[in-house]
């Protein structure tokens, strides 16, 4: 069957959940909403595996700090919400968070205003992962730092700032983070017709991010990204500026991920620091290795087959999970170095 009418056929399946949800419990289409609610999960960590298949399999920057440019999303979209819980906290105060009060802050510090405001927490939850990724980048490809080294300074970040936001001193929440959201853009979180916007609005924000990293690879300047990847020397002779081009895409990769944080938060309820933990970068290289990297359509295939494992595997096994997670670390790059697309076009091109 042709790839188009797959994709689309997929999307159709996804589009259509929200819809079956609404259906009579009884009625044998009727879908949980624990099934709603995982898979618009699955969907935002599809976009992140987007992000980092862009940074990794069509430029070679191997990022193992993602998932801290996917949690300083979460965190910006997450401000905006604690923002708007106001007097209906536990402790009534109409301007700080709980938290604030609990810990005895006076007034807001200065870095959470502006965060009542939908667009400027949205334009944050990309501005400063972009910025970040901008600044480490900038840095680091200057240098020319690249593999394992730059994998091993991405995976320090990530680990400092989950440090830094387990600090209550640090005015992010400490160690609960944020939650007991209330209402976003005036619609309560915990309706059933909130949470199937937020699926939609996740999944038309993953077909965009997708097209738009389709178009680019197809570029001029995606089939440098390419040759940079397989020869980063021989580019340079030839007298393209490397730096410029890696940083570029390095920035571009980390807003997607933080778009993606900011997708994800509202429809689990919760960010806390956790999220920066090193162990959910290296999963997203698990999720992009083992459906395919430098094939979009691969990092979406990954995400979700890896996650769909992941969730089954916690549910009936959970101490296995992670034994499972170190084995596909292993075993993906030995025996399926192109991941499940290499799989399946090996297998449609035999007679």
């Amino acid at each position: 069957m042709n790839r188009r009418i797959i994709l689309l056929l997929a999307i159709a399946v996804l589009a259509a959940l929200p819809m079956f949800n609404l259906l009579p419990d009884e009625h044998p289409l009727h879908v949980s909403d624990f099934l709603v609610s995982i898979i618009g999960k699955w969907i935002c960590y599809a976009i992140l595996a987007l992000a980092l298949d862009l940074a990794w399999g069509y430029a070679g920057i191997l990022s193992l700090g993602h998932g801290a440019f996917f949690a300083l999303g979460g965190y910006a979209i997450g401000m905006h919400l604690m923002r708007l819980i106001g007097p209906r906290g536990v402790y009534g105060h109409p301007v700080l968070p709980d938290f604030m009060v609990f810990l005895g802050y006076s007034e807001l510090p200065w870095y959470w205003l502006g965060f009542d405001w939908f667009i400027f927490a949205f334009a944050m939850a990309l501005i400063v992962p972009g910025l970040l990724a901008g600044i480490v980048g900038y840095l680091a490809f200057r240098s020319r730092i690249t593999g394992v080294y730059l994998s091993i300074i991405t995976q320090a970040l990530t680990y400092a700032l989950m440090l830094a936001f387990f600090r209550n001193d640090m005015g992010f929440g400490g160690n609960n983070g944020f939650t007991d959201f209330k209402e976003l853009l005036g619609q309560p979180l915990n309706s059933g017709h909130t949470r199937a916007l937020l699926f939609y609005a996740s999944l038309v924000a993953l077909i965009l991010v997708f097209l738009m990293c389709g178009a680019l690879t197809r570029t001029k300047y995606g089939r440098v990204l390419t040759a940079i990847r397989d020869a980063e020397s021989r580019v340079r002779f030839l007298g393209y500026n490397t730096t410029h081009h890696k940083l570029f895409v390095f920035v571009l990769s980390a807003m997607i991920a933080g778009l993606a944080g900011a997708l994800y938060v509202p429809q689990v309820g919760i960010i806390n620091p956790g999220e920066f933990s090193p162990g959910n970068s290296i999963e997203a290289v698990v999720w992009v290795a083992f459906g395919g990297r430098g094939t979009l359509v691969g990092a979406v295939l990954g995400a979700f087959s890896v996650n769909a494992l992941k969730t089954w595997l916690t549910s009936v096994a959970p101490d296995l999970w992670l034994i499972v997670l170190g084995c596909l670390f292993i075993a993906v790059p030995l025996l399926l170095p192109k991941g499940l697309v290499g799989l399946i076009r090996r297998k449609g091109s035999k007679p």
